[in-house]
């Protein structure tokens, strides 16, 4: 029987949908980042890279959330990376009783909505009431109760924690997913040559999980440089900036109706995302030939 091949005017409609929700808007995000478009007034004017200028001139705090962006993005890249793993590993090789249940388990707190988990961590992390300090100070242990949220030098600790342990789980099940299509014949011969545990993760499990770990890589850095409602829930930005983030300040922006420095802030964000993820991409991905 002969194989059919579906029309290409098949994807018409999903394209037209594409292009009309996400690319032309983002096309017309990127012009009106050049203007001075505002809430103050119905012109919109051109203002080459006055925006930019600002964004980058230091005198605001910009260049402050673009470094709180990219300190949460590489923290959490690692920390779901590495604990990810971690997971994986153990319930491929090591964990044989109630497997499926420790999975569920693990990767339930993804299926979770975002601001449910911040609203009730906000309420954990409380300095006075939170379950984890009353606990704490219950066990003897007062020295550790901390105001999470609130002390300047360890909230963006406390989100980052927060958000490992809402995205762990989805990291968990792609690489799960990646060692168990790999070969159990490499490891029977390792065995046969005497290979230890550690030798055996370092010379077949890691290179045969790099396409995994491209993906998480990506996936990761794709929603670090976007985070936006576990922080906007969990702290509004504050105490001070310390925890604003570029898509809390862009909020922010058009909160304020200054919409072409928001549009800008965007556009930063879009080219440095893209940037690095093609350089990722690029590192990870084992040239062919």
């Amino acid at each position: 029987m002969k194989n059919k091949v579906y029309p290409f005017y098949f994807t018409f409609g999903a394209l037209f949908l594409y292009l009309l929700f996400i690319v032309i808007p983002g096309f017309m995000g990127i012009a009106y980042s050049f203007t001075d478009w505002n809430s103050y007034s119905k012109d919109v004017n051109f203002v080459g890279l006055d925006n930019f200028k600002l964004i980058f001139s230091g005198n605001e705090r910009y260049m402050d959330y673009l470094i709180h962006t990219i300190n949460f993005t590489i923290s959490t890249i690692v920390l779901k990376t590495v604990i990810g793993l971690a997971l994986a590993v153990l319930l491929n090789h090591g964990v044989r009783r109630l497997t499926h249940l420790y999975r569920v388990i693990i990767y339930l707190p993804v299926v979770l909505p975002t601001i449910v988990v911040g609203l009730v961590f906000r309420s954990i992390l409380n300095p006075r009431s939170g379950i984890l300090n009353v606990f704490l100070r219950s066990v003897g242990l007062d020295s550790l109760a901390q105001a999470w949220l609130v002390d300047p030098s360890i909230a963006m600790l406390s989100v980052i924690g927060v958000d490992t342990w809402k995205g762990v789980g989805y990291i968990m099940v792609i690489l799960l997913a990646g060692l168990q299509t790999i070969p159990r014949e490499y490891y029977e011969a390792a065995d046969i040559d005497g290979a230890g545990s550690l030798a055996k993760f370092r010379f077949i499990t890691l290179p045969l999980l790099v396409p995994a770990l491209t993906v998480v890589t990506i996936l990761n850095l794709l929603y670090g440089l976007r985070v936006f409602d576990i922080v906007y829930v969990l702290t509004g930005g504050g105490p001070g900036y310390r925890t604003d983030v570029v898509f809390t300040a862009v909020f922010d922006e058009f909160s304020k109706g200054r919409y072409g420095v928001g549009t800008a802030l965007s556009s930063v964000l879009f080219v440095f995302m893209t940037t690095i993820g093609f350089l990722i991409v690029r590192k990870l991905t084992p040239a062919e030939g």
